[in-house]
């Protein structure tokens, strides 16, 4: 088991760069609360929106769920701060807790640079396998994200493609979008094969979720379903805001925080609701807006400043974190 660098502590070995003061917290904390009471969050999943109101949420006849700010602030204190993301080899377990910083490669991608030929074309499934053998071999990449998209295989049932060409060609833990919730059970019973049952999976789970809200504050059927069985079949979930500054979210870096906060943390409520005690990590791939091309500028300036906010935001729950960058 490794346990990385400390990062923003009063120690030698680490570093800090704190974009928020501590009352800068306390105030995007409140102004998430007032969001999530006030405008609300739509929910689209029926079961999702009868769990929220059994809690004491109100629901309007559109789907928007109104959260009281208790009911949001008992589900942060039930989510743990620390995780333990086991590999295939026991030498490549991970743990999350505050203070921590550690690697994984970028994902998601659609497209690669053929090694052998130099062209760029679709990735396919082959070259998830290669990249999962890639990030094996780099000690300092801790665990991997699925990093491309198979396209050469049948899209509705692409994850469970996914999952077979990485986990079979890694010894560390993975990250990954698994689609929906019937996808999601699928991926627990071949990560169960994997790990030698259910019970082995959940001593050592080598498989965490990733899902995303849609912005502006929308918890969609696939996030809720995504999320409410990561919940029951103790997998983690990492609910990750992709919200882009000056086109879903507000321009100023405070205002798409407070948006970016409310989103994760009402997905994080819903998992605390579905099970208390059920892993998750605040995830950002938070951004602001590329002018010129209405798309996300990732690895831009604005990108690191809300990633060092998203940091802060996060150990201000207490809860392990997960920023995207380039």
């Amino acid at each position: 088991m490794r346990r990385n660098a400390h990062a923003g502590r009063a120690r030698r070995d680490g570093c800090e760069f704190r974009v928020l003061t501590d009352d800068d917290l306390a105030d995007i904390h409140l102004g998430t609360l007032e969001v999530l009471e006030r405008t609300g969050v739509f929910v689209e999943d029926e079961e999702a929106r009868e769990l929220f109101a059994g809690a004491g949420a109100t629901v309007d006849a559109r789907g928007v769920v109104r959260i009281p700010g208790h009911v949001v602030e008992q589900a942060v204190r039930t989510a743990p701060s620390k995780l333990r993301l086991a590999g295939r080899d026991p030498r490549n377990d991970i743990v999350l807790e505050a203070g921590r910083v550690g690697f994984t490669n970028f994902g998601e991608g659609v497209a690669i640079i053929d090694p052998y030929t130099g062209e760029v074309r679709p990735s396919t499934k082959s070259d998830m396998a290669a990249c999962a053998k890639v990030v094996d071999a780099l000690p300092n990449v801790d665990v991997f994200e699925k990093a491309v998209i198979a396209t050469d295989v049948i899209q509705e049932v692409a994850p469970l493609h996914q999952f077979e060409a990485w986990a079979t060609n890694t010894s560390k833990h993975g990250f990954m979008g698994s689609g929906n919730g019937w996808l999601s059970r699928k991926l627990v019973e071949m990560a169960s094969a994997i790990a030698g049952g259910r019970e082995k999976l959940r001593e050592r789970p080598i498989i965490s979720f990733i899902t995303c809200p849609v912005s502006p504050l929308k918890l969609v059927q696939d996030t809720c379903e995504i999320i409410m069985t990561g919940a029951r079949e103790h997998i983690a979930v990492n609910i990750l805001s992709m919200a882009m500054a000056g086109g879903s979210s507000p321009v100023t870096l405070a205002g798409t925080l407070v948006t970016h906060n409310a989103e994760v943390l009402a997905g994080i409520t819903l998992s605390q609701l579905t099970r208390p005690g059920a892993k998750v990590v605040y995830g950002s791939s938070t951004t602001a807006m590329d002018l010129r091309l209405a798309s996300a500028s990732v690895g831009s300036p604005e990108c690191g400043l809300i990633n060092a906010a998203v940091a802060q935001i996060a150990r201000f729950y207490l809860l392990p974190s997960w920023v995207a960058g380039a």
